[in-house]
């Protein structure tokens, strides 16, 4: 990191601490407990370096937008509960994945993402 502001390690911790990706807005409300000035420019803006920076990944959601999570992490795929719309990973992979491109085609990566209902909302 070029530069170890104490906005930049809030929002590390923060992501490093979550179940799963994370909002601008929830890593906002989640950093404001270390770091209570901060406002929601200074997270895009942050963030906007970290992904640069290779700190932080980018995770794009159908219809949501984009989440954050630790670019260091395994790789993995994701659930989203479609009623609390909170988004957990998953670790691992299924095997045989790859031969699901066409014949043909070269695989450059996939992302997997479930859908349903969460252990809280089910209950």
């Amino acid at each position: 990191m070029k530069h170890k502001t104490q906005q930049r390690k809030a929002l590390m911790e923060c992501l490093h601490e979550a179940r799963g990706p994370l909002s601008p807005a929830e890593i906002l409300w989640f950093s404001r407990e270390k770091v209570p000035s901060l406002g929601i420019a200074t997270v895009y803006r942050n963030l906007k370096l970290l992904v640069e920076e290779g700190f932080v990944a980018e995770l794009q959601v159908p219809g949501q937008g984009s989440y954050y999570e630790p670019a260091d992490m395994d790789h993995h795929h994701h659930f989203q509960c479609r009623n609390c719309k909170q988004l957990f990973c998953i670790p691992g992979c299924p095997p045989g994945i790859t031969s699901l491109a066409p014949e043909g085609f070269k695989l450059d990566g996939h992302e997997i993402f479930l859908y349903g209902r969460c252990s809280e909302c089910t209950q």
